[in-house]
This record gives C-alpha cells, structure tokens and sequence, in this order.
C-alpha cells in the first residue's frame, strides 16, 4: 500500500505518526516521563508505519486508579444499560470495519479479509455481549429446610487485565473487552508491541463511545514493555482477572504469578492442531479446509492445521493434490484484494521458518512443497508440505509458521493416539462421511482438545461456542456459551422466609 493510502488510515483512525501510548478511556493520551519510541513495522516491507511513545509503570499506576475508581461506578449500572454501551461500541466497529481491518492487514500482515474478518468478529461478539446482558443468569435450588429458598447470583468481578498477542491484535481483545463490559467490569488492555497502532485506534473508538456515554476508565490502554508493565500487571493483586494469550512459556509464568497471589488466569496458550483424512473423506471439502487451515494467516493462528494424518490408501493421491494447489500460492500485498498469502510478523519468524524446515529434515522428512523463504522485501516464506516417517520431536513442538507435517496411518484408532500424543490440546478435525467414525471422533476416548469437529476444518471458529483448550494450550475458555463466567464472581443466596432456624444436615444445636 502506498505510504499516502497507509497516512490516510492511520488519519481516519485518529493514529498519529508519533503517538502516546496510553489512555484512561478519555480523550486524554499520554506515555512515560523519558518515553522510548516504539516503531511499528509493515511486515511485507520492513518501512515503519509509525512511531509509539511507550508508557511507563507511573502511567500503569494512574490507569488502575482509574479503573478501580470506575469499577465502583460502572457495577453499579444495571447490566442491559451497559450493554447499550457496548451495542454503541460495535456500531462504532461497523462505521470504521475497512480502514481498521486496513491497518490489521498493514501492521500483523494478514490478507485483507481476514483483516476486515477480525474486525467483523469484534463486532459478533459485541451482539453476543448486547444479548447477554439481559441473561446473566444464576440457578434456583431446593433447600433441605423447610421456609428456605435458595439461589444463586453472578457479581462484576473487578478491574480485569487483558495481554494479548499480535496474530489477533484486536478480536481477542473484544472477546474479552465485550463480555467483561457487560458482566459490569472495567479493565486494563495491554497489547502486543508488535502491533501497537491498531490497538491504539481501537482504543480511540472506545474513547468516543464512552463519551458519548459519560463515562471514562471502563476501556484502558496501555503500550509498554513486558518486562516493566506486563510483569506490574500480573503480580498486580488488583486485578482479580488476568486474561493472557500467547506462548505455553510464558503462559506457565503468568499461571504462577497470578496462582501465587490466588487470582484468576484465563490462558490461551499454543496449539499443534491435526486434521484427519479418513478413505470415504469427501477429499475436495478436505482439501479446501487443508489449505486455509494450514496457509491462512501464513501459519500463525493458534489453531493453525500443522498436522495432516492420512490414512495410507489415500496418501499419495491427496498429497500430489495437495502439492498441485500449494503452487498456485504467490506472495503478496496483504492489503490488495486477491492476495492470498501474507508475510510472518518478523525476520525472526522467518528465520524459525527456515530453521525448523532443516531440523524436519533432519529428522527424516521430505519436503514436497515450499521450504524457502521468498527472494523478495518482507518477511515472506513458502508454504511448505513436509512428508514425515513419524511423528519426530519437531513435529510435536509449534512452530508459528505455514509449515504443514504430513503421516500416514493405517486405522483411525491410531491418527487419534497420534493426533493427541502432543502436549497442546487446543482444536481437532476429522473428515469422514462415516457416522460410526465421527461419534467414534467425538467420544470421551477421542479427540483430547477443545475444539473438536467433523467436515470442516482446525481453524475458523464462531464466537457462539467457548474457545480454548486443554493441557499446554491452559484450559481457558473465551467468547461464547457461558464463557462469560470467569468475569464475575459467583454468590450463593439463602433466604430463610419461616419463623424457626433449622439447621443443615439435621444438626441440633442447644
């Protein structure tokens, strides 16, 4: 994109060249006393697209001052009054969904529309919020007591912390943003640094909306460094909730820190997701969701296809078809129309790329496809087909790239020990046209993930149903069904509506 059409985005989003990094949900904008400058690059050219002046541990502290402050306030709103405020706030989406999905493809690299498809995802869950908040719903339960009823209810749970990573800059902070809205809390994002300046135009959106509503301090955002600001954040005790996505690693370390002070972590970690090709597979559905699930996003979705398992009858047929349609995949503007391939985020995931490609061979694979990074600007590499003898250590471990692991197997028994024997749990597939092989998929002895599905493929989920998984991906659960849980605080009422005090269990006191 031209550098006047990518100065044009930025002006209608309200990002400046040189922008502060931090805002109280006000029209106020500040960062750090001896603020460092954060460039902010295109990853399909390495040229800056604008500087950010980082903030500080000072400018966290007045953040959660203020946020504490609003909290007070904003828990107090009835919540189908608060989901009018977040209805607002995806109108406001829905006015700016081309320039702000623009600056996701320009400043993460994702084509554009997937970019422009971020951005419709926040604006789903902002209708999913908006219904919600008339369903915050508790159960009523028989007490043993005579004259007693019981119930529960669900109270906003604080000031909440949300860490999110550069692949989806914006759509896990609205998974989050949305429902914590609602639940009747106020919170404190802080985002990748690798993608600061769609978070910042995000957040000058939400300012206008809280305006337009009289309040402040219920959306903040702060730009600063891991080690100062991500670290105060999570050793933070006034922040109830720390909602993190990004690496199993540092998810450990955000799990401690937040387990040791008993807060609530909600991690969305890795995956290493296989998709499973039975014989009676419809192969052309397969094949459709074998390649976005592998190639989309150039690789670096969490649930990302990285490994194929075909069943061996199969196998050479679907891969010559397989290797026939990676061809077609060229390289390209992410922000241009038709482009179906976009760049990793840096020169460091290329050279993983590359790295990670010689130890597969090393490991006894053969690559069929790809392999090369591109002779061009930009941190581009071929999508790349590796045909393993098994399922090696490279294999088992994420790589953040579009590198798909192709292995046989002989029946579906096998693929699903093999599809589970990782230690990521996050999202599954299986195509088949046999019933029997489906349930067999969907059973507690079957898929050990999150996300387990039939006929389409790894990647692609609706924000209706609970997105996580389990072992290293964390075990938690954002968006949808009633992940809107792990924001409040759970209460259980009796009333005792008689003339005597019964006790529990029968116990006679006195």
């Amino acid at each position: 994109m031209p550098a006047s059409s990518t100065a044009n985005v930025l002006q209608r989003l309200g990002v400046q060249p040189m922008h502060p990094g931090a805002s109280s949900g006000s029209r106020e904008w500040f960062s750090g006393r001896d603020a460092v400058r954060l460039p902010s690059l295109n990853p399909s050219t390495g040229d800056v697209l604008g500087e950010v002046l980082l903030a500080d541990v000072s400018n966290y502290q007045s953040l959660v001052t203020k946020s504490q402050a609003t909290f007070l306030k904003w828990r107090e709103v009835p919540a189908p009054q608060r989901g009018q405020l977040v209805r607002d706030l995806g109108n406001a989406l829905r006015a700016n969904i081309e320039p702000l999905g623009t600056l996701v493809s320009l400043e993460m690299g994702k084509i554009l529309p997937e970019g422009i498809g971020e951005v419709q995802e926040m604006i789903d869950i902002c209708d999913f919020a908006v219904g919600l908040s008339r369903q915050l719903c508790g159960q009523t339960m028989h007490s043993e007591r005579p004259g007693h009823r019981m119930y529960e209810q669900w109270h906003p749970l604080g000031p909440i912390g949300i860490i999110s990573a550069f692949n989806f800059p914006v759509a896990v902070w609205a998974w989050n943003a949305a429902l914590a809205a609602v639940c009747g809390d106020t919170m404190i994002w802080k985002p990748s640094l690798q993608t600061p300046l769609v978070s910042i135009a995000v957040q000058h959106i939400c300012n206008r909306v809280m305006s337009d509503h009289g309040v402040s301090g219920l959306f903040n955002l702060i730009i600063g460094s891991n080690e100062a600001v991500a670290e105060t954040m999570v050793a933070d005790p006034r922040l109830p909730l720390i909602s993190f996505t990004g690496s199993t690693e540092v998810g450990r370390h955000v799990a401690a820190t937040v387990g040791q002070r008993l807060g609530r972590s909600l991690l969305e970690l890795g995956g290493n997701n296989a998709l499973i090709v039975q014989p009676d597979a419809d192969l052309d559905l397969a094949m459709r969701a074998i390649t976005f699930g592998a190639i989309g996003t150039a690789g670096q979705r969490c649930t990302t296809t990285r490994r194929l398992l075909i069943q061996r009858s199969i196998l050479d047929n679907l891969c010559q078809k397989l290797v026939a349609a990676y061809r077609q995949f060229e390289p390209g503007d992410p922000t241009v129309r038709g482009t179906l391939l976009g760049p990793l985020i840096s020169p460091a995931a290329v050279d993983r790329f590359e790295e990670t490609v010689k130890q597969a061979v090393a490991e006894g694979g053969k690559v069929l496809v790809g392999g090369q990074r591109y002779p061009r600007s930009g941190n581009y590499v071929q999508p790349t087909i590796i045909l393993m003898p098994e399922q090696t250590n490279i294999v088992r471990r994420e790589t953040f790239a579009p590198i798909l692991y192709v292995i046989a197997y002989d029946d579906l028994h096998q693929a699903i020990a093999m599809q589970n024997d990782v230690a990521h749990g996050l999202s599954s597939a299986l195509f088949t046209t046999n019933l029997l092989s489906a349930e067999s998929f969907l059973a507690a002895s079957g898929s050990d993930c999150g996300i387990a599905n039939v006929n389409i493929g790894t990647s692609g989920a609706e924000i209706g149903g609970a997105f996580g998984g389990e072992k290293d991906t964390g075990g938690g659960r954002e968006s949808g069904s009633d992940a809107w849980k792990v924001y409040m605080r759970r209460q259980t009422n009796t009333i005792n509506w008689s003339k005597s005090l019964p006790l529990a269990q029968g116990i006679q006191f006195g």
